[in-house]
């Protein structure tokens, strides 16, 4: 079953490293978002099986977790899986306390603690 990502506010290149794993590994349609209120509008437009934000969006270095809070305050979205991408430790807990699943740092994109991770969410 193909799964829906959108992934939040990466430049070109991370974007495509991030693509070129998941596509890689499993089933997946990516959709991508560059600031705050695309996100929120296509997490609202199409049902996404996960959701991965950079810790500082890349346009206009709004923090991934004002996104973050917005979808998981949104009745529609609360329940999506999301996760921030962050090598900080610290910003990975604030993620999760604030209701994010556990993410990764593009340090350890290429990691099977990272596949792991995403295998939870994006096969049956």
């Amino acid at each position: 079953m193909t799964r829906k990502i959108l992934d939040v506010g990466q430049c070109n290149a991370d974007h495509s490293r991030i693509t070129d794993l998941l596509n890689k590994h499993f089933d997946i349609e990516i959709y991508r978002a560059h600031s705050h209120d695309e996100a929120i509008q296509m997490a609202l437009d199409h049902a996404m099986d996960l959701i991965l934000i950079n810790r500082l969006l890349d346009s206009d270095s709004t923090p991934g977790m004002d996104v973050l809070n917005s979808l998981k305050t949104n009745p529609s979205t609360s329940n999506t899986p999301v996760m921030l991408v962050s090598n900080y430790q610290d910003a990975q807990d604030a993620a999760i306390q604030s209701g994010a699943v556990i993410g990764f740092g593009k340090a350890k994109l290429d990691t099977e603690e990272t596949k792991l991770a995403l295998s939870r969410h994006l096969t049956d």
